[in-house]
């Protein structure tokens, strides 16, 4: 029937297979020519030939430069048209909320902070997201209309039954329960929403420390502690969007906390977490503790325990507590889950590289039976926000690359 996707093995399917496996191929290897398309998609010269064409005329793949090194004349290399699409991605925390797009190809070329400071929204919630969009689109060059997908990560996750932003109390003016209806009416493009921790394991699985696993877990510490479970390569969100929210996790070494949705808090988040480290600091006799938010002192605590000599009695005591607590937790994780690979992420983990990382297996080791590997996390820059990119991008390119319809 005109107008539907062919059925499997016909002409046309095989063709649309064939064009997606070429565009794979030039994201991930850059510019090629077309014989180099088709040694490594197995395809004969006349048909890579057909299939560039096909693409080019589609506006998937430009014709860019030649080869250059060998004798005679280079041969034409071909790109994925950048222009051929743009996804946008939104990071929000309660001080700030970040956006930026990108281009087909992955990169980003517009980018836009706007602050948001104090627990009382000055703006409406829709107006914040729109502003930041239009900031990022207008840094870009383009139009809100250009864009096709954006991907918004918060704290918490929305309820699927509700519609409400759960896990997430100290996120002021997001709990309404019209909040997606008006987010929806207000973009012209489809918005998916992401836990910010799982987009942080998008970025990693995508781009950085987990690369090639399909099950790891990723501890997320800065403003908040929580996990990303990534298990058969699919992120587990579970029934209400909560699993992962380890903060909540009763731990040993901390007080039972009662009433979790309410205080916004729970055992592993209080021994553990980012506003604990200025105190325990001060408490092993770490004498100069900065001041300012707590996610930038936790991260400077950390790097500069995880630099210290073997001299500096209270800083190493500091670093070797603060990876007794994490092991504390996480062993909880790794002997349910039993993951390959625990990847370290967040300001207050990253800042104490693979010091804090080995200290933090040492105690693992002997308190959890399994042994999975211990990373750092490679994506530092944003890595929320570079993985709402990555989200946004891949169900972009799904739909953009299916030469089918």
């Amino acid at each position: 029937m005109a107008g539907t996707a062919g059925t499997p093995g016909t002409p046309r399917v095989l063709r649309a297979m064939n064009d997606r496996a070429a565009l794979d191929l030039l994201l991930e290897h850059g510019p090629l020519s077309r014989t180099r398309i088709g040694k490594l998609t197995g395809l004969s010269k006349p048909t890579a030939s057909q299939l560039l064409a096909r693409l080019e005329a589609a506006g998937l793949v430009l014709a860019g430069g030649t080869t250059e090194g060998r004798p005679g004349p280079g041969a034409q290399l071909y790109e994925v048209n950048p222009a051929a699409a743009y996804a946008a991605g939104i990071d929000v925390t309660p001080d700030r909320v970040l956006a930026a797009v990108a281009d087909v190809t992955g990169r980003t070329v517009g980018r836009y902070e706007l602050p948001t400071p104090g627990r009382r929204a000055a703006t409406p919630v829709v107006q914040q997201v729109t502003d930041a969009l239009d900031g990022a689109v207008k840094a870009a060059g383009l139009a809100r209309d250009d864009v096709h997908r954006l991907v918004i990560g918060t704290p918490g996750a929305f309820d699927p039954g509700t519609g409400r932003l759960r896990y997430a109390s100290h996120l002021p003016g997001w709990h309404s329960p019209a909040l997606l209806e008006e987010l929806a009416a207000a973009l012209p493009m489809p918005v998916e929403y992401e836990n910010d921790v799982n987009l942080a394991a998008v970025a990693e699985q995508r781009l950085g420390a987990a690369r090639g696993h399909e099950d790891f877990v990723l501890l997320w510490n800065q403003e908040g502690l929580g996990a990303a479970l990534v298990l058969g390569g699919r992120l587990h969100r579970g029934w209400t969007g909560g699993a992962g929210e380890v903060g909540f996790l009763p731990v040993p070494g901390a007080p039972l906390v009662r009433k979790v949705s309410r205080t916004g808090s729970g055992g592993f988040q209080e021994l553990a977490g980012s506003q604990a480290l200025a105190g325990l600091a001060r408490e092993l006799g770490v004498t100069d503790v900065p001041s300012g938010p707590y996610p930038e002192v936790a991260a400077t605590l950390v790097a500069r325990a995880a630099r210290a000599d073997a001299a500096d009695g209270p800083h190493r005591r500091l670093l070797q507590t603060y990876a007794t607590r994490l092991a504390t937790g996480l062993a909880s994780l790794v002997s349910v889950l039993d993951p390959e690979l625990v990847v370290l992420s967040g300001t207050s983990l990253t800042a104490g590289g693979e010091a804090l990382r080995d200290l933090v297996r040492d105690e693992l080791e002997e308190l959890a039976a399994s042994r999975p590997r211990l990373a750092v996390g490679d994506v530092t820059e944003h890595p929320v926000l570079r993985g709402a990119l990555e989200s946004a991008l891949a169900t972009t390119r799904d739909e953009v690359f299916d030469t089918s319809r």
